[in-house]
């Protein structure tokens, strides 16, 4: 994953004419009461989706390839669960709210996070799908002021507009974006 995370940022920034930067993959810790909760969209990993809280799938790359498991991806609400690279965060993880209610709400969002294909502009956002827009999405529909993360300096998260602007989308009523048939 860093290699190819490498050869992305480098192709996208000098198609952009910047430089290159370091690329941040999100996912959310949750603590309600005394029950831990983590999110995050990975790849599917076997067929026991229900022991790691898997709540939905997408495919990868495009919708006909998303028919293997190797190319789908999951999103979990996984009690008690762990990020595995959680000691990788730059500057450490960050503390987004300490209202019970916000967090509730995060958990009880996850079942409604969409699933368009991973890696793709699907839903006409400007940005790829991938674990940076479901986290961007969760916080935006959770009520959370969004404009007040960001991501480390010297760094970008890729899809995090993608998931900011279905979030906005939906908060006005808008339709979302028409999936193409494939």
């Amino acid at each position: 994953m860093r290699l190819n995370g490498r050869v992305f940022e480098a192709v996208a920034a000098r198609a952009a004419r910047r430089s290159a930067c370091d690329l941040y993959h999100s996912a959310l810790e949750v603590h309600v009461a005394a029950v831990r909760f983590v999110i995050e969209q990975a790849p599917v990993r076997d067929a026991l989706g229900d022991q790691r809280g898997v709540v939905a799938e997408g495919p990868v790359g495009t919708r006909w390839a998303g028919r293997l498991r190797i190319f789908r991806y999951e999103i979990r609400r996984w009690r008690d669960g762990r990020i595995p690279d959680i000691d990788e965060a730059v500057g450490g993880p960050q503390r987004l709210t300490d209202q019970h209610a916000r967090a509730q709400r995060v958990l009880d969002l996850v079942p409604q996070v969409p699933t368009p294909v991973w890696g793709r502009d699907e839903l006409q956002t400007g940005d790829m799908w991938n674990s940076n827009s479901v986290t961007a999405w969760l916080i935006a529909r959770s009520g959370m002021d969004i404009e007040s993360f960001h991501p480390p300096a010297g760094g970008r998260a890729p899809g995090w507009q993608a998931g900011l602007v279905v979030a906005r989308r939906q908060e006005a009523g808008m339709p979302p974006a028409p999936l193409p048939v494939r």
